[in-house]
């Protein structure tokens, strides 16, 4: 295939990483594959689009609105737990008597409400909260178990990786060691025949002796 890459690099038994430059090198050749390369095919294509704001409330978006204004914090509002009279002007009105009454009558109920809540925390805020943290529990001893298994994978392959890399590196020393064998012997026999050649031809006589073709 055109343009096809065969990586033949062999990092468990290659010599000469940490000689000086090799890192400049690598690291120039791979700047220079990150310019060329161009991407054919949206590999995004399958995932639906991009959406930031999807999780966010109205509450959050007028906060960031606020936060981008460099606009401060609005302090916590008591109003809603006040008691006030009825005006100056209303205070022989039944209307804005009877009004402050559901007020506060509504503020009892709030007060009730709040001091049943603290009710039911007292006699079952532990049970609840244990209950939670086995929850945790189970959720971490989950993910560790996960990670355990994944660590354990990586592990088997980086194995498998090296023992491969190992039977490979064995395999070409021994052919290294062959090539270099039969390359010297070789030029121990050309040599061989050289000086078989040299010899031959002091016992020659001149007649034998080829004439070159003009």
């Amino acid at each position: 295939m055109a343009g096809e890459v065969v990586v033949d690099a062999l990092p468990y038994i290659d010599q000469g990483y940490d000689e000086p430059g090799v890192r400049e090198a690598a690291l120039a050749m791979v700047d220079e594959e990150t310019r060329r390369y161009r991407p054919t095919k949206n590999y995004l294509e399958i995932l639906p689009p991009l959406n930031l704001s999807s999780f966010e409330t109205e509450i959050m978006r007028s906060e960031f609105e606020r936060m981008t204004q460099r606009q401060p914090m609005d302090v916590l509002s008591m109003k809603r737990y006040e008691l006030p009279p009825p005006p100056a002007g209303k205070m022989t009105d039944v209307a804005a008597w009877n009004e402050c009454v559901e007020n506060s009558l509504a503020q009892l109920e709030h007060q009730a409400t709040r001091i049943c809540n603290l009710e039911l925390m007292v006699e079952f805020g532990c049970e609840a909260w244990k209950s939670y943290l086995e929850v945790l529990v189970q959720l971490v001893t989950q993910a560790q178990k996960h990670l355990q298994q994944l660590r354990k994978l990586i592990q088997e392959t980086n194995w498998q990786r090296k023992n491969m890399q190992t039977q490979g590196g064995d395999k070409l020393r021994q052919l290294e060691a062959s090539w270099v064998q039969l390359v010297s012997k070789n030029y121990e026999i050309e040599q061989a025949c050289a000086q078989l050649e040299k010899e031959i031809a002091k016992y020659k006589r001149p007649d034998e002796v080829a004439t070159p073709v003009p």
